[in-house]
């Protein structure tokens, strides 16, 4: 099995749909870090799982200095975002790290 991860900065803006009071719910951005896990059992013609510049592309540069809202289709919280880059990215794609602030981290991994 072959495994690859990747961390990503993502800087952008969101605001939190709740049914709560929260100051997440007014518009803010964090500089979120984004790692990325892949694996599989073969790799492809280039000898690659995937290119570390398509996961870039993918997912940094849809989601890098962007309102997170316009994009996700979700309510954009750590763990919605960590499960929509993990299916952006595709079934090679098992587990995701996203990191809004120091201490906080949401992980979605696949069964």
């Amino acid at each position: 099995m072959y495994y690859v991860s990747k961390r990503m900065e993502i800087a952008g803006s969101h605001k939190l749909n709740l049914d709560y009071e929260s100051k997440c719910q007014n518009l803010h951005g964090h500089n979120w870090i984004v790692t990325v896990y892949l694996k599989g059992e073969s790799l492809n013609h280039n000898g690659m799982l995937m290119d570390f510049t398509h996961i870039k592309k993918r997912i940094h540069d849809v989601l890098d200095h962007q309102h997170i809202n316009d994009i996700v289709e979700v309510n954009p919280t750590a763990e919605n975002m960590s499960k929509w880059i993990c299916d952006t990215l595709g079934e090679m794609c098992y587990k995701v790290e996203v990191q809004e602030s120091e201490g906080n981290i949401a992980t979605y991994e696949r069964d």
